[in-house]
């Protein structure tokens, strides 16, 4: 029941591929059904927001972050250590796998920071949108409108 065609939509829009585009990304039609590692976003006021990742097992030196074209890429990889490890494990349920979660990011809107704390990593993104791009008000003019004077040809 989470099947939803997009296609009709297609053919009544100019302009909008983009955002049709991330809805099919979204609902999972790019073949990339991954849900690991799990991840919350949320408003944290007009113009801001925060995405957070679970990674637990993972320390600072083992994510990345990074931002390109309007993409917020976070990696983890975690190194091996074996001398780390001091007994057989008879059940893993913390994955501690390597992963790659992407965020397709809205214009204007930018990483104004990130900080790992309990086992998640949150990343904070703001919109800021240019003064020329914000919408203004256009005062009307009340007087009548000039009328041209033309001569006549003579």
């Amino acid at each position: 029941m989470r099947q939803f065609d997009f296609s009709p939509l297609y053919r009544s829009t100019v302009g909008f591929d983009r955002l049709f585009s991330a809805l099919d990304q979204v609902a999972g039609y790019d073949g990339s059904a991954t849900t690991y590692p799990p991840y919350n976003i949320e408003r944290t006021s007009d113009n801001s927001y925060r995405v957070s990742v679970a990674v637990a097992g993972f320390g600072e030196s083992d994510i990345t972050i990074e931002v390109k074209e309007n993409a917020l890429t976070i990696r983890g990889e975690r190194a091996e250590n074996k001398e780390e490890k001091k007994g057989e494990i008879l059940h893993q349920g913390i994955a501690a796998r390597a992963f790659e979660r992407r965020f397709q990011l809205a214009d204007h809107v930018q990483v104004t920071g990130a900080s790992l704390e309990n086992g998640l990593l949150h990343v904070d993104l703001v919109r800021e949108i240019p003064e020329a791009k914000k919408p203004r008000l256009i005062p009307i003019n009340g007087s009548a409108p000039k009328q041209v004077e033309t001569k006549a040809a003579a």
